[in-house]
């Protein structure tokens, strides 16, 4: 286990404890050097365990024994009371239901915390490989429930709670979702460190601290309206502050070239115009049926000054707080609206902040034991979640040049060793660049940097291809163009050893498409494939637990071991033609549907009938995911049902025959600057006042649009689905992880060919997903006709587009902006081409849905496919994703002490 000292090795009795810990050497030489009588004090009331203890899962039914404070119930109660007493300063007649969220989050994470600071001796112990995972996004939902999921102990705390005259639903509620993150990529880093501890992987994540989270949604007059989301307004107790941990971070100033009387040569040094701190909070992240417990890491920026008392004494009283402001802005808000200059600097700022105090951190904790550089791969491997946290390649690049004093042959092989970066998307314009001139302004030595990696990146590519200007051209880290910028995404590429997408078909197109030359550069060996994946544990047990019970019944499996073998779910075809257990399936998804209604009812007013089919479409409002393809789709079914009723047809007859009952529901949010996705909610929301106040066709239709989309609505949605939409134009949504969550939960897609929707549809089989629309290959044969040849609107369209037109939906002026973009502006996303194709794929998986619950169609068509569907989704755990980037990126094993 490593070289530890001798005791003739030993360092001198007045070695001293440090708030950032020991060597492992240190560790072991300081526990010899401890006098007995504080060994036997500590070792009477500590719960850690001793230094050679394993934090593997072959320990966890010990763990459970010995850790008290949440799987006995006559301590956990003590614990809670100790806490409401102690640290809210309440008693039991004061004691509410957010004061019991917070007295019962302490006394879990005191158990929590145990275990990661087990995990955090034995992994320092270890020395091995520690994988550190960037994100500028963490979605992490709701912290007590899936603690006490993680830790098997909801039942346990469940009955004490209740003890104490409290309801633990009713408690959970309490918790404000974390508002660290926005979509899919903050909740596919949540998922990974979900699965880096359950797998017992040496990992700590890294992101901001955000204290408003990008905004609360409300919906007025139907427009979406932006408001703060302070999500920490009673604090947050999942995070441990380290205020003892403080890094400078510098930004502005200039640069300046010194001579080295050491070396002999000359040596750059930037000196900072303006300096911030980042201090940490710690989020301890405990891993499922283990003890191995990881960190989350997010920074607070902090001023070095916070007040300036010399400008207050002569009544300057805004500018004497105002670096404390403005460093504090730097995370106050996850995406500042770049539409604006400062917008866009302060989002430099925000991630060149964080890059640079998680390099400095890691590098840190490498030389306390470390002094030779070229281990530092053998050590570390960072993986770069998107091109948010670039920099980090560049600013590694600089500690090692210009502070560390490497040659730069030698640094650069050392940072395209550490790094990897994986790439979320495969439309150009969605490629992360950054003026040359802010870059310049903000972080001045980077800046040269960066044109020196690009210097000596093209003085390569050139010897290689020589005369193939164009090439050097296009491949360029320095993009020259009427604004001169930094291409984040051909930097990250440069400075990688490897290069991932997140689908199979994503990852063929990125090396055939945006990414092309770079391949015929590296080779295609840099270049792979890891599809993404999601957390049963989360978006199964946690989401929907009656279904998970019901699954663990199934399998004869009471530990719920099939949530980290989810392969497992395959024993469930054995079950498709048992009558009786499709019946109690379907009775769990109906109950998930009643759930559902109230939660629409809560946040809309509008009531809706459980027994209908809901129809879903819940994520990020984008023109290439295609809502405004949705709602045009649910417009023409609405004036179709008006057409029969107007014929004469009853509501019954029209459900029997033409249009079955269902319920159109939609959600997310859009960026606080994207004009045309705030105008499809607008549009969403009229034909739901329209369609929802009309008393002729009942049931027939409704149109909902659940404002604040976040996790934890994610969790009684998903649940509550019969039908999701994942319909993005084909080629351009990079993997998607909701259609994971749906088709898991039970829910069938109706979808493109596009994303992971590929593999799903293997997995499962084309029977029971329903694909529709133009393939990848013709996307852009048929954007060259719509340029070329103008865009020909479908006649089906076409009504949908004069009903908007002639007033039935709200002023047509509002809407004009939208329907122009596909009448006029070339239909980029090919919602013409598309239309009626859609509207076929409904016709065919409403005539197997038929009528319901209960229903005999329903019971024999969609109830099996459902069951199907969930049983062949053991491909998309992000355990499996962890794990095939641990063998073939990283090259990390699981922690086994």
């Amino acid at each position: 286990m490593g070289d530890y000292l001798t005791p003739t090795e030993l360092p001198s009795p007045k070695l001293k404890r440090t708030n950032t810990g020991f060597t492992p050497n240190q560790i072991l030489a300081y526990d010899a050097q401890i006098p007995e009588t504080a060994k036997s004090v500590w070792n009477k009331y500590s719960q850690l365990k001793p230094l050679n203890h394993s934090v593997n899962s072959t320990n966890y039914e010990e763990k459970k024994m010995e850790n008290s404070a949440v799987y006995n119930k006559d301590k956990f109660e003590e614990s809670f009371v100790r806490h409401v007493e102690s640290d809210l300063a309440r008693n039991m007649f004061n004691c509410d239901d957010l004061g019991a969220y917070q007295a019962a989050s302490n006394a879990i994470r005191d158990s929590v915390l145990v275990d990661w600071a087990n995990t955090q001796q034995q992994q320092t112990i270890h020395d091995g490989k520690r994988v550190y995972y960037l994100s500028l996004e963490f979605l992490m939902g709701r912290a007590m429930d899936n603690a006490l999921i993680n830790l098997d102990a909801r039942d346990q705390v469940a009955e004490a709670i209740g003890n104490l005259g409290f309801n633990l639903e009713d408690v959970l509620e309490q918790e404000p979702d974390a508002a660290l993150g926005n979509g899919g990529l903050g909740r596919l880093a949540a998922c990974f460190v979900d699965s880096m501890s359950s797998r017992n992987y040496s990992a700590w994540g890294y992101g901001l601290n955000y204290q408003y989270g990008i905004f609360k949604q409300e919906i007025i007059d139907g427009y979406q309206v932006e408001t703060p989301d302070y999500w920490l307004k009673y604090s947050n107790p999942w995070e441990v502050m380290r205020s003892e941990i403080q890094i400078p971070v510098d930004f502005y100033g200039y640069v300046y070239e010194h001579y080295d009387t050491n070396t002999g040569k000359p040596k750059k040094i930037w000196q900072g115009g303006e300096r911030v701190i980042a201090v940490p909070a710690d989020f301890p992240i405990p891993g499922f049926n283990t003890t191995n417990t990881n960190n989350l890491r997010l920074w607070n920026a902090k001023p070095t000054m916070e007040f300036d008392f010399s400008k207050f004494n002569n009544g300057d009283y805004q500018q004497s707080v105002a670096a404390q402001q403005r460093a504090e802005a730097l995370t106050s808000v996850l995406y500042p609206n770049d539409n604006f200059e400062k917008g866009k600097e302060l989002r430099l700022r925000q991630q060149y902040f964080w890059v640079a105090a998680s390099l400095h951190d890691i590098i840190r904790r490498y030389k306390k034991n470390h002094k030779d550089w070229d281990n530092l791969s053998n050590q570390v491997a960072i993986q770069l979640n998107d091109t948010h946290p670039t920099l980090a390649i560049v600013e590694l690049q600089r500690i090692l040049v210009d502070l560390e004093g490497l040659e730069w042959n030698a640094a650069w092989k050392i940072v395209q060793r550490v790094f990897a970066y994986t790439n979320h998307t495969v439309m150009t314009e969605a490629l992360e660049k950054w003026p040359v001139d802010l870059v310049g302004r903000l972080i001045p030595r980077h800046l040269e940097i960066i044109y020196e990696i690009n210097y000596f990146f093209l003085k390569d590519v050139e010897a290689k291809f020589p005369g193939d200007r164009d090439l050097l051209s296009r491949v360029s880290i320095i993009e020259e163009g009427q604004v001169k910028s930094v291409r984040m995404a051909y930097l990250a590429i440069v400075g990688s050893h490897k290069v991932n997408g997140v689908a199979e078909l994503h990852s063929e197109l990125i090396k055939t498409t945006i990414f092309k030359d770079f391949v015929k550069i590296f080779g295609p060996e840099r270049f792979t494939n890891v599809t993404n994946g999601i957390t049963p544990r989360r978006w199964l047990r946690q989401a929907n637990p009656k279904l998970a019970k019901l699954i663990s019944e199934k399998l004869n499996d009471p530990k719920y071991e099939y949530l980290t073998h989810l392969g497992n779910l395959k024993k469930l075809e054995n079950f498709v033609n048992d009558e009786a257990f499709l019946k109690e399936w379907d009775d769990i998804k109906f109950d998930n549907k009643r759930k559902l209604a109230a939660l629409i009812k809560e946040t809309t007013g509008v009531e809706v009938d459980p027994n209908v089919l809901f129809d879903i479409q819940v994520k990020r409002i984008h023109e290439y995911k295609r809502q405004q393809l949705n709602i045009f789709a649910v417009i023409y079914r609405y004036l179709h049902i008006k057409k029969l009723l107007a014929e004469g047809l009853s509501v019954q007859e029209i459900a029997e025959k033409h249009y079955i009952p269902k319920a159109s529901i939609f959600g997310g949010k859009a960026a606080p600057g994207y004009y045309m996705a705030k105008i499809i909610i607008h549009l969403i929301n009229t034909v739901g006042e329209v369609v929802n106040n009309d008393p002729e066709i009942g049931n027939l239709l409704k149109v909902v649009f659940i404002p604040d989309y976040n996790v934890s609505k994610a969790e009684i949605i998903i649940p509550g689905s019969d039908l999701s939409n994942h319909i993005s134009t084909a080629g351009t949504e990079a993997s998607g992880t909701s259609n994971m969550k749906f088709a898991l939960n039970g829910g069938l897609i109706i979808g493109t060919v596009d994303g992971a929707n590929v593999e799903i549809t293997r997995e499962i089989g084309e029977e029971n997903i329903f694909l529709f629309g133009n393939l990848a290959e013709s996307v852009d044969e048929l954007r060259h006709k719509h340029y070329y040849e103008g865009v020909k609107i479908p006649e089906s369209m076409q009504e949908v587009f004069n009903a908007i037109d002639t007033g039935m939906f709200g002023l047509p002026e509002e809407f004009k902006s939208l329907l122009d973009s596909i009448r006029y502006h070339s239909d980029y996303y090919l919602a013409t081409d598309d239309f009626d194709l859609f509207l076929d794929a409904h016709k065919k998986l409403e005539k197997m849905f038929g009528l319901g619950s209960g229903d005999p169609t329903h019971l024999r068509e969609w109830v099996p496919k459902s069951v199907l569907s969930v049983a062949n989704m053991g491909f998309f755990s992000s355990d499996r994703c962890i794990d095939e980037y641990a063998e073939n990126i990283w090259d990390v094993e699981p922690l086994n002490v």
